[in-house]
């Protein structure tokens, strides 16, 4: 569980870009960050990640302020994170084993043999098996983000963060990898951040979803409580497209 509380940032030149973030992300659930390009839903992951530092507020690890956290802490605790990036962001000269042993090879303390062996499971898991020896450039976008997921869950994360996943898919490979995501949270009980622009996404797997509006809190609640909100700059911005719009209609 994270836990961000009262949560601020603003940058050098005055602009504030977050205000008074409260919100908690869930054990074993999709927690999906939402909101118009500029609302702050990216500045609000990186600052959870410590890519930037908040001007105040709290954001706790199951209890830990990583905020007050030394450089050695913040080191450990990020032992405990994966990471799946806007692309894939795959060592063009390393195999996909090669790739998904690269965090392994970092951190664990594990022989190669065990190395190999959990690297060959996280591809498997994700669908990859016999992919092992083919380089990133052989395969096509949708396998290079099961790759990612493979690489971002090698460690057994405790944390999960997803960085716009379906960035550049179509909409078949999106909704593989929104449920190849949403069933390895459940599984290893992942608490799983997903910044994400993609209405499919919010409306497929949103367990615990944070609508950002200029840069704070608009609103906050579940993918099924969407359908019944009445909060205007949410339906605004999850309903301009026709399609969801008629959705939306027809549930009421």
């Amino acid at each position: 569980m994270i836990e961000v509380k009262n949560l601020y940032k603003t940058f050098d030149d005055g602009k504030e870009v977050l205000k008074d973030i409260n919100f908690t992300f869930e054990d074993g659930k999709t927690n999906l960050i939402i909101g118009q390009s500029g609302s702050g839903k990216t500045v609000l992951m990186k600052n959870l990640v410590g890519l930037f530092e908040p001007t105040k507020g709290e954001i706790l690890y199951d209890g830990r302020d990583f905020v007050k956290m030394t450089k050695r802490e913040r080191v450990m605790l990020r032992r405990e994170m994966g990471m799946i990036f806007q692309s894939a962001a795959l060592f063009d000269s390393m195999t996909v084993l090669e790739n998904v042993m690269f965090p392994l090879d970092m951190f664990s303390d594990q022989n190669e043999a065990d190395r190999i062996k959990r690297a060959k499971f996280c591809l498997d898991r994700v669908n990859l098996k016999g992919a092992e020896e083919k380089m990133p450039g052989e395969i096509s976008g949708g396998m290079q983000k099961r790759v990612a997921i493979a690489r971002a869950i090698a460690l057994n994360p405790k944390y999960l963060y997803c960085d716009e996943p379906n960035s550049g898919l179509d909409p078949k490979t999106s909704l593989v990898i929104d449920e190849l995501i949403h069933s390895i949270t459940h599984e290893y009980k992942m608490t799983t951040i997903m910044n994400t622009h993609d209405m499919n996404s919010v409306m497929g797997i949103g367990e615990n979803i944070l609508y950002i509006h200029g840069g704070s809190v608009g609103w906050t609640g579940t993918k099924d409580q969407i359908m019944t909100s009445t909060n205007e700059k949410l339906n605004s911005f999850i309903f301009a497209s026709d399609l969801f719009r008629k959705v939306k209609e027809a549930n009421q």
